[in-house]
């Protein structure tokens, strides 16, 4: 009896170790590991960009409420799968958040960024650019998705052009199946025509996936790279 408690108290012992051992790989590691690929990408990036591995493009100013004018920068490249192609920030996240933007939303393009769905926009143009991010592990990206407020800014940039855009409302919950939401014209985002759009996309809740929170802005205004920050990056 006394070998069968002992055996048994050994076995739970074991499968505890493993559990927090487990959690300990969720919480940290993968973020370890999220932090640093993503930084890599960016760095990968920014090196290309100096070295001017990019087309030429035009910086112009939207029209406000849906930036839906005549005037977009050049239209880019395609973009590579599973290649990094901008960087993105939110000041709301805090002044030090920057991440890279992949092409593709794939688990392992997810693992090193950020993820740009293939059937939208490309970023600054006529459309929808729609993007997803974890909301935990891998560098829990968007752990602080539901504190965006209307007007908060995401500011992108491709190297040549500054890209600032606006949110027009709080986040919006919904489910998976739920792909209106990056409808060049996405459903339920209170946008009545063509525009220039942006949706950003992430897991609800914190640490489920039963449900999706959407975010939607329009672009406000783009600038050169060579004129500096954007006022939406300036502290």
């Amino acid at each position: 009896m006394r070998v069968l408690v002992r055996t048994f108290s050994e076995l739970c012992v074991t499968v505890g170790t493993l559990i927090v051992l487990f959690v300990v790989y969720v919480l940290f590691w993968t973020g370890v590991k999220a932090d640093n690929a993503m930084d890599s990408q960016i760095d990968q990036l920014q090196d290309r960009w100096a070295r001017g591995a990019l087309a030429t493009g035009t910086g112009d100013k939207g029209d406000g409420d849906n930036g839906a004018d005549d005037a977009s920068p050049q239209k880019p490249a395609p973009y590579k799968d599973g290649k990094a192609f901008a960087v993105m920030y939110i000041p709301r996240f805090g002044f030090t958040w920057n991440k890279p933007v992949l092409q593709g939303t794939g688990t392992d393009v997810l693992k090193k960024g950020l993820g740009h769905y293939g059937s939208t926009a490309q970023l600054g143009q006529k459309g929808n650019f729609s993007v997803a991010g974890h909301r935990r592990t891998y560098g829990d990206p968007f752990k602080d998705f539901p504190k965006l407020r209307p007007d908060d800014a995401v500011v992108l940039t491709d190297g040549v052009t500054w890209f600032t855009y606006r949110i027009d409302k709080r986040p919006y919950k919904t489910l998976p199946g739920d792909i209106g939401v990056i409808d060049p014209v996405p459903r339920k985002s209170g946008f009545d025509g063509p525009g220039r759009y942006l949706t950003l996309t992430t897991c609800e809740p914190e640490w489920g996936h039963s449900h999706r929170l959407i975010v939607w802005a329009h672009l406000d205004a783009t600038q050169p790279v060579e004129a500096g920050k954007p006022e939406a990056l300036r502290r």
